[in-house]
């Protein structure tokens, strides 16, 4: 790893976590040169905008703004969270085909090995709150437009109860529209990227990681399930988080990545080594999946993919029959009776610390 990118974690943390949503009424202190600013569709700035930005419809102008339910008339089961209730989201296949009609009784859930009890299940399509991350670093120039429609696309099958937030990222970081069910605003924040400077994917993926973590639902109506699509064509050339605080950071997390890479050809192909590996663990461990492709044009079937992904899954949850608080790492894995399926979800979790 580059030195720049060997910073010391609290270090970055501090830094990194003066980034928040655009619409906040204050803006809070921070270095000149940190290179992670929210911003509107349109101009990059250098330096954290002056003016107030008007907040979404559907986020509040606050530093504790989270994404608001939509009223919906349709009822829904949603997942209670509790103390020691450990959610996953579960993909169920048999080859290629999404199963989607799988009963309570066939899952089994196991921690560390010892079967657990499950106290929530659904089939229901739960909403989603969607963290869509563009590269728009110089190598993207000739690709870029292709990207955008193709996300674009991905916006549009949103459902009304869905939120949505769009970050690129070269050099910086920007959140370009924040949480938010408005297609109109999402697609007016994508189609205003443009390309410039080098790659800040971890810096991307850590401040979108910190900004669906503070998504916080104050009630059952609003818990959603969480993801994040990133879309990188190189390796990280300028984040100041390490790697190793995003994977800590993604795998504390309830946040599935989904992790497109769009892989350079001739020469400049060993330069992707890292991010294929980078893109693949941060996929793998948090139950998401990572696709790779040689052209732009590909994108708008692999959005298609991920769509029709998070349309078919299913939502568990458990009560840990472990007491100990020890903050240690807890290996999960879902298993499905039925014969020749097989099940995804995120790898574990971290248990509760020391005096919680």
């Amino acid at each position: 790893m580059p030195t720049l990118r060997r910073v010391h974690a609290i270090v970055a943390s501090t830094v990194l976590t003066a980034v928040w949503l655009a619409g906040s009424s204050a803006q809070e202190a921070r270095p000149q040169d940190i290179p992670l600013l929210p911003t509107t569709p349109g101009a990059k700035p250098s330096v954290a905008p002056a003016q107030e930005a008007k907040p979404s419809a559907a986020v509040a102008a606050s530093p504790d703004a989270k994404p608001q339910a939509p009223e919906s008339k349709q009822p829904q089961t949603r997942l209670r969270s509790g103390v020691d209730l450990v959610s996953l989201s579960v993909t169920v296949m048999e080859g290629t085909r999404y199963v989607s009609d799988l009963e309570e009784s066939e899952f089994e859930i196991y921690e560390d090995g010892a079967k657990q009890a499950i106290t929530f299940f659904s089939r229901v399509q739960q909403p989603i709150a969607l963290a869509v991350l563009l590269d728009t670093s110089a190598s993207m120039n000739e690709r870029l437009a292709t990207a955008q429609e193709a996300a674009v696309g991905f916006a549009r099958r949103m459902r009304r109860e869905d939120v949505m937030e769009v970050i690129d990222f070269d050099s910086q970081a920007r959140i370009l529209q924040t949480f938010t069910n408005d297609v109109n605003a999402l697609e007016k924040a994508i189609r205003s990227t443009d390309v410039n400077g080098s790659t800040s994917l971890y810096n991307a993926i850590y401040v979108s990681l910190k900004e669906l973590k503070r998504a916080k639902a104050n009630s059952a109506e609003e818990i959603r399930r969480q993801a994040i699509v990133v879309l990188s064509d190189g390796d990280d050339t300028s984040s100041l988080v390490p790697y190793e605080e995003v994977l800590d950071l993604a795998k504390r997390s309830e946040t599935a990545i989904y992790a497109i890479g769009l892989r350079p050809s001739g020469t400049y192909r060993t330069e992707f080594k890292e991010a294929e590996f980078v893109l693949k663990q941060l996929a793998q461990e948090t139950g998401g999946r990572a696709y790779f492709v040689l052209t732009a044009a590909e994108l708008p079937k692999i959005y298609d993919q991920i769509s029709e992904e998070l349309a078919n899954q299913y939502s568990l949850a458990y009560s840990s029959k472990n007491p100990m608080r020890n903050g240690a790492w807890r290996r999960v894995v879902v298993r499905v009776t039925r014969p020749g399926l097989a099940a995804r979800t995120r790898q574990g979790y971290y248990g509760p610390d020391p005096g919680r």
